[in-house]
């Protein structure tokens, strides 16, 4: 068994208090660590919040560039280090061009190394005003194995993670900012990610109120065959540990060979 343990954080921040956000992250990376985790993921934009209308100048503050050794970044490699721990870490990132930002994810592995970014390529709404699209869908390897993102939004549109699951991604993650009037989607979102594509996918979502947003946590995951592992609680700010076998992958790939089936109509 090629067994992967992930601990998924349902975050609850703390508008307009980086310093308090990064020190109840160690708090939960610590946690991680006791639970002898290979891989915490964190949600989308944990550290900044998420409501266009009432963070949107920290999104700028809080940018970092992954090439260079902020603090903050720092802060999140030593972390990952000292702890032996692999950590995805969702924030607004900058590329040659300070100001010009994305909303990203950031992949920390064991060594406290950066291995890479994905940026979001399918951008909500008002965050269209503040970030720019990504244009990538890179897979990273972890010592656990393949593992592709895409960030809330992004799980609407089935090309994401096909273009994930073709490039090798054996986990799919989704860092989230989910709101509860669209907890349906949310329910839909990774089952059929997981199904159609026969790899195990993640949902990790915010917690908390920030203005007229609701965000409700619920984190999920899903095996290959769309089966629901995890149904995490509503509205509670909470950390969960599950382990999934990575070498199941290659026996769904088998019975459900949606992916060996596939067609591609060159003209319609």
């Amino acid at each position: 068994m090629r067994s992967a343990k992930l601990s998924l954080v349902q975050f609850q921040s703390i508008l307009y208090d980086l310093d308090k956000n990064i020190e109840k992250a160690i708090s939960y990376i610590d946690k991680a660590k006791e639970k002898h985790a290979d891989l915490v993921i964190f949600p989308e934009l944990f550290l900044s919040g998420y409501n266009p209308d009432m963070v949107s100048q920290q999104y700028f503050d809080y940018a970092i560039n992954i090439n260079e050794n902020s603090r903050l970044l720092s802060t999140f490699k030593n972390k990952a280090k000292e702890n032996s721990i692999n950590l995805i870490v969702p924030l607004s990132t900058y590329k040659a061009l300070p100001g010009v930002i994305y909303n990203s994810a950031i992949v920390i592995d064991r060594n406290g190394e950066v291995i890479g970014c994905y940026d979001k390529t399918h951008l909500w709404a008002g965050e269209r005003n503040h970030f720019r699209h990504g244009d990538d869908y890179p897979v990273f390897d972890l010592d656990i194995g393949r593992v592709g993102i895409m960030i809330c939004y992004d799980g609407g549109f089935p090309e994401v993670s096909r273009n994930l699951a073709l490039a090798g991604a054996e986990l799919i993650l989704c860092p989230s900012a989910f709101p509860i009037q669209d907890k349906d989607m949310w329910d839909i979102y990774f089952k059929a990610r997981a199904l159609e594509n026969t790899c195990f996918t993640i949902g990790v979502n915010r917690v908390g109120e920030e203005g007229s947003i609701h965000l409700f946590g619920n984190n999920k995951v899903v095996n290959p065959r769309g089966e629901v592992l995890l149904d995490a609680p509503i509205d509670a700010e909470d950390m969960q540990l599950v382990e999934v076998d990575l070498n199941s992958i290659k026996k769904y790939r088998k019975d459900i060979p949606f992916l060996r089936d596939r067609k591609i109509a060159y003209s319609l």
